[in-house]
């Protein structure tokens, strides 16, 4: 009987700790929660066709540009929402879907980096956004550097976090080595909407949109945009070489490249919290307030602390 009440009260006492534990973790969460932004779904038209983006919801002070968060290949929003209620605090977010990814309408053919360039410019005015702060990831990276050279009155400054194709690595068997290579370090939750995103785009708009990012030559289009852009990087993006992210921010007339230590390519959805402390000092207009900075050749580095 002894033995009995010893193991009962045992378990009971393990139990409650558990319980304890998981209502400590669950309110944590919840406060963490509390503190983020909400988005809302919101749908124009765009040269015929829907775009699908969400927009943050809270009210932000009227002087803070707003800020669009602009999707890898074959994504969509949802890949830019942990991202987006970081930020929503502190700007007015939107993140659109690309034509033909997410839920936007799908055009009869795949549109090249240009055209998505003029789309996102395009659907700026039908929702009534003159002039943005930009953050984009991978092909957002294109997309973002041809906009501001094509429509630069609409740019402020930019964001560039993964920018791909590295001349050296364009081909496709590359891509997906690489993007097995990163998955151990991201959230496991973007297998199941990168999975899902690609799906509604089809294989056939990935491949045709990759080529398209391919023969866009990024490294020599940098050189010619003049507004303040900041490059990101995350030491365990084995898609992207430090050697071509920092040889991208020196082309750059007004960039700095910011390195986040044990973070890989989708670092705005696996890592919010990490890329925001970067972001918030340059979109605000001071990248070096609260950061530590080192002298580079062809730019400013910043080293981002976890």
């Amino acid at each position: 009987m002894a033995l009995r009440w010893i193991l009962v009260t045992a378990g009971g006492i393990i139990a409650g700790r558990v319980l304890v534990n998981t209502l400590a973790r669950r309110r944590a969460r919840q406060a963490r929660s509390a503190d983020l932004g909400r988005l809302a779904v919101r749908q124009v038209r765009v040269d015929g066709k829907t775009m699908h983006a969400r927009v943050s919801v809270d009210a932000v002070p009227d002087d803070r540009l707003p800020v669009i968060l602009v999707h890898g290949l074959g994504m969509s929003s949802r890949y830019m929402i942990p991202l987006a209620r970081h930020l929503a605090p502190h700007f007015r977010v939107y993140a659109p879907d690309l034509p033909g990814f997410g839920l936007s309408e799908k055009p009869h053919r795949t549109l090249t980096v240009r055209e998505l360039a003029d789309a996102l410019a395009t659907w700026m005015h039908a929702v009534g956004v003159a002039r943005a702060a930009f953050v984009g990831n991978s092909l957002g990276c294109e997309v973002l550097v041809e906009l501001a050279l094509l429509h630069p009155q609409l740019v402020e400054r930019l964001v560039l976090q993964g920018p791909t194709p590295d001349p050296e690595a364009r081909g496709l068997v590359r891509q997906i080595v690489g993007f097995f290579a990163i998955a151990p370090f991201e959230r496991w939750s973007l297998a199941w909407v990168a999975f899902t995103d690609y799906a509604r785009g089809g294989i056939g708009r990935y491949i045709l949109t990759l080529r398209s990012m391919v023969d866009n030559h990024i490294a020599q289009k940098v050189q010619r945009v003049t507004q303040p852009t900041l490059v990101v990087w995350g030491t365990r993006d084995y898609i992207v070489p430090h050697t071509f992210v920092a040889s991208l921010a020196g082309s750059l007339p007004h960039g700095r490249l910011a390195v986040i230590p044990d973070v890989a390519h989708g670092i705005n959805y696996s890592h919010p919290e990490a890329f925001t402390a970067v972001l918030l000092p340059f979109l605000f207009g001071d990248a070096e307030r609260a950061r530590r900075t080192e002298p580079s050749p062809g730019g400013q580095r910043i080293v981002a602390r976890q």
